[in-house]
């Protein structure tokens, strides 16, 4: 797909990872609109992107799907669709203390997960009533995390969340396929955004020690370059793709 001229929504795009994708295809010639947070960065983000800014909770479904349809009638149409919205809660399966909590995993399915698959449906309605471009429609790419293949010690809720949406990609590529959407996910390992960007750096080095190279933590910007390759190449599809320098987690 090309990008220039495209419509693109990039939800959690007032920071990080979507905010450099947000950024990139802006000067690729995308129109973009960010939602996130009503507490976040987000009007300043679209503001310097000539976007627009929709808060959001995507816990709250018909919150979702009300600003989503804001942002697309503000765009005049979608075509492209980044979700990075997401966020984790450290918890055993059992500790001294008892069992982890359930309302404590429903949480974090609820926003990874589900929340993701609420605009996911959403977008791909969007996406449906655009005219096509060498038989396609639209992409949507997601963030899981390579947290979904191996798992540390407390990260069983955002793991079953992140192996939730790697799980869903080529199900709902194959479901999508005869209306010339893609679907596709994002599994990074550690990227210096949110609350790993003020780490220090010997701690850095020792989370990514075991990374083949580069040995640090991702740079929101490769993010970026990778969201880019997939809309600009139509072979693209159904895959969740890691984004690690070949790190694998250890147990902790």
């Amino acid at each position: 797909m090309e990008i220039a001229g495209k419509k693109a929504v990039i939800v959690g795009g007032a920071s990080g990872m979507a905010r450099a994708s947000a950024k990139l295809l802006h000067e690729r010639g995308a129109s973009v609109a960010i939602l996130d947070l009503p507490k976040s960065a987000g009007a300043e983000a679209a503001k310097e992107l000539d976007g627009s800014f929709h808060p959001v909770d995507i816990t709250d479904a018909a919150g979702a799907e009300s600003a989503l349809a804001d942002a697309v009638a503000a765009l005049g149409g979608l075509h492209i669709a980044v979700n990075t919205a997401g966020g984790g809660a450290a918890q055993r399966t059992l500790t001294k203390e008892g069992p982890h909590p359930l309302d404590v995993f429903r949480r974090v399915i609820e926003l990874n997960l589900i929340g993701t698959f609420n605009l996911n449906r959403l977008q791909a309605l969007h996406m449906s009533a655009s005219e096509p471009e060498d038989d396609e429609r639209g992409v949507i790419i997601n963030t899981s995390s390579i947290a979904a293949f191996e798992g540390q010690i407390g990260q069983v809720a955002y793991t079953a969340a992140k192996a939730g949406i790697a799980g869903m990609t080529l199900t709902m590529a194959r479901d999508l396929g005869s209306l010339g959407i893609r679907v596709l996910s994002i599994a990074p390992s550690l990227f210096s955004t949110g609350i790993t960007a003020g780490i220090p750096d010997e701690f850095a080095r020792t989370l990514t020690k075991d990374a083949a190279f580069p040995k640090r933590m991702g740079r929101p910007g490769e993010y970026a370059r990778l969201v880019l390759a997939i809309v600009e190449n139509p072979m693209l599809n159904g895959s969740c793709i890691r984004l690690d320098g070949g790190q694998r987690f250890a147990p902790k």
